[in-house]
């Protein structure tokens, strides 16, 4: 396309019908009548300006219906098939469709086959026309865009549900990559997020809350993974912190920004025209050694979540490419954050599963827990643990299976109480697709055996015996304050012996109230020595023949044979009443 084809001019609008089907996606403005020299059109069943103003005339009940109506269509009532449940996400717009990609990675959540299915969820949407994006452009810019920019692409290198991004040209002459974000889709997936809450809150009546919880984690994940992607100086700030956190590093880069062209919904980065990491066959035939790149591509990926803290969240083919010996980053919109006490309990989770460490697991696990520590069942966190030590440690590095490892740590938590903080579902969901991009470049090589030798190996002697003499310090500085308080306590309670104040108070696993547990237990017993005492006494007087005598049997001995019989099937009726309230 000539430099010609690409000014900056308005040109003739297109105009979009509904047979263009794009108005699920509320991503077009669909021309309708005019008001006040602007152009009103309906974005997804609501009304809004060209001009950019804000949705008016639109509530939450009136997406609710859209939404409800679209959902009848599918049937939901009656169950829907994985590929129905894809299609009905994908109908019902950019919010679902992302909810989706999300519950993908979560196996505890959905059974395997439906979260197989939304791995399909397409990220490529019909894009914006020429007009709304060029009107999209000025709004963002106090300056006419021909002092920006020479030359933009009519044809979109990529079109999603949130963006879509345009090669240009800077009048200083600079190949960029211009990421533009859609009219309203801010308010638009603002508004299905409140929606989805009120929904996972009013599901707490229809299920379990376990369930209820790790839906709650999704929406919460959604609005996070929202946030950060609608606000596009967050990714140029992102991609400034990237390159920082990587500058002397040779074979890694991502594109520099122009940090005054960017905007909340603009990004401006330099145009990076890579090979894309999947096309093998490609890369093979310039020459490029495959195993180097998945090698250098896992240990460059264990220093982000390892020494930076500042991990790629999304590292999936669309987002790699090999451009001029370098792996190159694109697309920053959504990064991970761990501190360094993340870090250190990532390590530590890392090495306890080679070691068959449960104990270390478990305080790796806790340490990225939200909910309180008290109210988990560490004896059973332990056999859960013990159970995936069991399954995984065994296994050779080479084979283990980082996305069924994961899924089933994420479950066990779930199943225990533990909600754990969305940086380990990101994390989870990260390193499972990396492991998806490099199993093709490292045959019979597992990515934590990279991650090991990277800890191993950017470990020096002297740090780790100043990690070792920390950590030392600070379990002895524990060990003694507990000694002291133990002692202390220890004092405090003889003295209340002596003055028989001292009480006790009995707490048995698997028991709300052990001393009525026990003295109900004493109770049976000395019902039990009194039937048998019964039984007992009425066969010496029976053999005695003390009168008078009914039926053969002495009326005494009869009478104690009648009643131990009653206070028997009695104590049966009891334990058996007893036992079926536990088992509900």
């Amino acid at each position: 396309m000539s430099d010609t084809d690409n000014d900056l001019t308005y040109g003739s609008a297109r105009t979009v019908t509904n047979d263009d089907n794009l108005g699920s996606w509320f991503d077009v403005t669909i021309p309708e009548r005019e008001a006040h020299g602007r152009t009103i059109g309906l974005l997804g069943g609501r009304y809004v300006t060209s001009a950019g103003d804000r949705i008016t005339g639109v509530n939450k009940a009136a997406r609710l219906r859209e939404i409800v109506s679209i959902a009848s269509r599918y049937d939901i009532l009656h169950g829907l098939t994985p590929q129905s449940f894809r299609q009905l996400l994908e109908e019902l717009g950019p919010t679902f469709v992302k909810a989706g990609q999300i519950l993908s990675m979560r196996s505890e959540i959905l059974p395997a086959d439906f979260c197989h299915e939304l791995t399909k969820l397409r990220t490529d949407v019909e894009p914006m026309d020429r007009t709304t994006m060029l009107d999209t452009l000025r709004a963002e810019y106090d300056r006419p865009l021909e002092e920006i920019f020479a030359s933009i692409d009519d044809v979109p290198l990529g079109s999603a549900s949130v963006a879509q991004v345009h090669k240009a040209r800077l009048v200083t002459g600079e190949q960029v990559a211009v990421k533009v974000q859609r009219p309203h889709v801010r308010e638009i997936m603002g508004q299905d997020i409140a929606i989805m809450r009120s929904l996972a809150q009013r599901a707490v009546s229809l299920m379990s809350d376990e369930q209820v919880l790790d839906i709650r984690s999704v929406v919460d994940e959604l609005w996070q993974s929202f946030l950060d992607e609608t606000d596009f100086l967050v990714e140029a700030r992102s991609l400034e912190e990237f390159r920082r956190n990587n500058a002397d590093v040779r074979f890694v880069d991502c594109p520099k920004p122009y940090p005054a062209l960017c905007t909340t919904h603009v990004v401006v980065m330099d145009y990076v025209d890579g090979i894309p990491i999947n096309d093998v066959e490609r890369l093979t035939r310039l020459g490029y050694d495959l195993s180097e790149i998945g090698t250098k591509l896992v240990d460059n990926y264990a220093q982000q979540m390892l020494d930076d803290g500042f991990f790629h969240a999304d590292p999936h083919p669309g987002n790699l490419v090999i451009h001029e010996g370098q792996i190159v980053y694109l697309d920053l919109g959504i990064m991970g954050r761990l501190s360094s006490r993340d870090r250190a309990a990532l390590s530590k989770m890392v090495f306890a599963v080679g070691n068959h460490d449960s104990e270390g697991l478990k305080d790796g696990l806790l340490r990225f827990c939200k909910t309180d520590n008290a109210s988990i069942d560490h004896a059973h966190l332990l056999a859960d643990l013990d159970a995936i030590i069991s399954d995984y440690g065994d296994a050779d590095l080479s084979e283990l299976d980082m996305g069924a490892f994961f899924n089933s740590l994420v479950s066990m938590a779930s199943k225990n109480g533990v909600e754990l903080s969305g940086t380990v579902t990101m994390l989870a969901r990260s390193l499972v697709t990396l492991e998806g991009v490099v199993d093709g470049f490292l045959p019979g090589v597992s990515i934590v055996q990279i991650v090991t030798d990277h800890v191993k190996n950017h470990t020096n002697p002297l740090q780790l015996v100043e990690q070792e003499g920390l950590a030392y310090a600070t379990e002895t500085r524990a060990a003694s304050h507990g000694l002291l308080g133990a002692a202390a306590q220890a004092d405090l309670a003889m003295r209340m012996l002596t003055r028989g104040q001292l009480r006790m108070n009995l707490d048995l696993a698997g028991s709300e109230d052990p001393i009525s547990d026990l003295a109900r237990a004493a109770d049976r017993l000395t019902m039990g020595i009194i039937i048998a005492g019964l039984f007992i006494g009425s066969s010496v007087v029976y053999y005695a023949r003390i009168k008078p005598v009914i039926f053969g049997i002495p009326v005494i001995g009869f009478l104690g044979y009648l009643i131990a019989l009653a206070l028997g099937l009695w104590l049966v009726r009891q334990i058996a009443r007893d036992s079926r309230g536990k088992r509900r």
